[in-house]
């Protein structure tokens, strides 16, 4: 606070928050501590595309599908057939919703390192993206 009784904030004055009671102390104090505590810098979106994905290992390449749960610009969590193992370099293939000129269907070929692994879903680190023109499916 500074003298005017006002909190300061990133250069800002603000006017002091008042509150009705305890649970409401308690309410703002349990958003706080959450809005703390979450690590993302980019917003994720509730996304479904199909998925395929292939662990790359110098022991061979183990493949599988699944569907994105959410995708941000810096990850993507999905599901997956088999159990991953967490720090394992991934290349996944995103169905894209979007068509390139309309008409060619698009995937999002991403690469990267598994940072979470847990009940068939996986998080994975994007270090490297690109978009690519996919094959049409036989109607």
């Amino acid at each position: 606070m500074n003298r005017r009784g006002k909190h300061a904030v990133a250069g800002e004055t603000l006017a002091p928050v008042r509150t009705q009671g305890k649970r409401e102390v308690q309410a703002l104090q349990g958003l706080w501590n959450t809005a703390m505590s979450e690590r993302r810098t980019s917003g994720r979106f509730p996304i479904e595309r199909e998925v395929r994905y292939k662990v790359i290992s110098r022991r061979g390449q183990e493949a599988g599908t699944g569907k994105t749960v959410n995708i941000s610009s810096s990850g993507i969590l999905f599901s997956t057939e088999q159990p991953l193992e967490t720090g394992k370099q991934v290349e996944i293939s995103v169905a894209w919703p979007a068509q390139l000129n309309n008409q060619t269907p698009l995937k999002l070929v991403a690469r990267g390192r598994l940072v979470r692994v847990e009940d068939h879903r996986a998080a994975l680190e994007i270090q490297h993206y690109e978009f690519r023109t996919q094959a049409m499916r036989a109607s």
